[in-house]
């Protein structure tokens, strides 16, 4: 009543088949015992070759019968004339499956060629792709640099032609206060200026926050409102109106209390 399920398939725990002992009687041959050398793995299951292989072996036995006796030298003739044909033929058989088992191998050579070549054409033309790349960034950095410089002659190019006659201008101090671009705002460092630079000066000195005794007498300016803190107790809800009636909200809440409780 239970099942039960492997992990393994079938074809996982399948052995070898199991060939039994036999016993051969008196006087027969029987034709199974020519293929007592194919095995399991070698030859078995069958397949067209081995079935040629059988239906040959048949033929050979079947021409075995044939042969005549050597009784006479003409007999002895004769026999030997036609094992003689039948050794050509055998020749010509073994020549035809040597002619099938080069051309096998010339296919797979064929093929393992044309996978080199393959592989070969996939490599150079990564490799193509890769020079090509690199030459691509080159010139994309040639070209930025070119825009860069392009850009830094234009802004020079601007700037002297503002005063072509080489004129002498005074100083505009309230343009340059007014103009947040400014030398006065932001100095260049390439005239020999850094913002950076003693920056702790723009930090805030004071006496009162960085010693005890400025903070005590910062304390003692303070008012006492921000020292001492003065609570004032809240003043009790009236629950009756003027006439003297309960008010409808402490009615409610008297009935929630009792609720509660």
């Amino acid at each position: 009543t239970l099942g039960t399920q492997t992990d393994y398939r079938d074809g996982e725990t399948q052995t070898d088949p199991y060939s039994p002992e036999y016993v051969i009687p008196s006087g027969s041959v029987p034709e199974l015992l020519t293929l007592a050398t194919l095995t399991w793995g070698r030859g078995l299951p069958a397949g067209l070759a081995e079935v040629e292989m059988i239906e040959r072996a048949r033929e050979k036995r079947a021409w075995e019968a044939t042969l005549p006796a050597m009784d006479n030298a003409s007999q002895i003739t004769k026999r030997r004339k036609m094992m003689d044909d039948m050794e050509r033929k055998e020749w010509a058989f073994r020549e035809q499956e040597i002619e099938k088992l080069q051309k096998v191998r010339l296919e797979v050579l064929k093929k393992l060629l044309q996978r080199r070549e393959e592989n070969q054409k996939k490599l150079a033309a990564k490799r193509l792709d890769d020079h090509w790349q690199n030459h691509q960034k080159a010139k994309e950095e040639k070209i930025k640099k070119i825009q860069h410089d392009c850009a830094l002659m234009l802004r020079k190019l601007v700037a002297k032609r503002k005063n072509v006659m080489g004129k002498l201008e005074r100083r505009n101090i309230i343009q340059e206060y007014t103009d947040f671009a400014s030398q006065t705002y932001a100095p260049l460092s390439r005239i020999g200026y850094f913002p950076d630079n003693h920056s702790e000066r723009y930090v805030v000195k004071s006496f009162y926050l960085n010693t005890f005794a400025g903070l005590c007498e910062l304390e003692a300016f303070l008012p006492d409102s921000v020292t001492q803190v003065k609570i004032k107790a809240p003043k009790p809800k009236y629950t009756t109106t003027k006439t003297g009636f309960i008010k409808r909200s402490a009615r409610l809440e008297a009935e929630l209390a009792q609720v509660h409780q």
